[in-house]
């Protein structure tokens, strides 16, 4: 009797609410995400706006533009790596999201400014630096409003640099961060289902009944 009533016991609780110790770490891990890709965000557009981009869009910023995507696909691949092994895959994913494609539309904002500074008319319009993230923004979400275009070969060549990483970003890149939130999700599980060790490391085994 008692043991058929420890049985039920164990079911309600394996089956109930999860403890609110539990529910408060990931309440407490949800916000700190979002404190932490607002701080991202705001971190890389500030600095786009205090960085002294006075030179001309040479050959130097176009490999400076160039070092700067490539530090883009790192920042992505090391952010899918700490994805699959975070204990919460995915709001690790929102942070790592949130951190590559403000990078990259800030690269290419910084590169349509340098571009209309070095050779003006390359647009449709002069760009400061609000016209060029302004521009960045609508080719990204493929709006288009048509107020501002690019003008010259060098301006066309960028924009399609842009749409081509966007697309990629976006199909690409999402699949990839799914999968890795799959995989994390996963390994927690995995881990959540092991069987508990004792001290000296083994696995311990269920005792005899009598």
């Amino acid at each position: 009797m008692s043991d058929t009533t420890s049985g039920d016991s164990k079911g309600r609780t394996s089956s109930g609410p999860p403890p609110r110790g539990g529910l408060r770490s990931r309440r407490a891990a949800g916000a700190i995400t979002v404190v932490r890709a607002v701080c991202v965000t705001v971190g890389l557009v500030t600095a786009y706006y205090l960085l002294p981009l006075d030179e001309r869009l040479t050959a130097g910023t176009a490999v400076l533009l160039v070092c700067g995507l490539l530090a883009v696909l790192l920042v992505f691949c090391w952010e899918v790596r700490a994805i699959a092994r975070s204990p919460h895959p995915r709001l690790r994913a929102i942070e790592g999201l949130a951190a590559t494609l403000v990078l990259f539309l800030v690269l290419f904002a910084g590169s349509y400014y340098l571009l209309e500074r070095s050779a003006p008319g390359s647009f449709s319009e002069p760009l400061n630096r609000t016209d060029a993230l302004y521009f960045t923004l609508t080719t990204f979400a493929t709006v288009g409003f048509g107020d501002i275009t690019a003008r010259s070969q060098t301006g066309r060549v960028l924009t399609m640099a842009q749409m081509t990483g966007g697309l990629l970003l976006v199909g690409v890149a999402a699949r990839i961060l799914a999968s890795a939130v799959q995989a994390g999700l996963n390994r927690r599980r995995r881990g959540a289902t092991a069987p508990p060790r004792s001290a000296a490391g083994s696995v311990e085994e269920p005792e005899a009944g009598p």
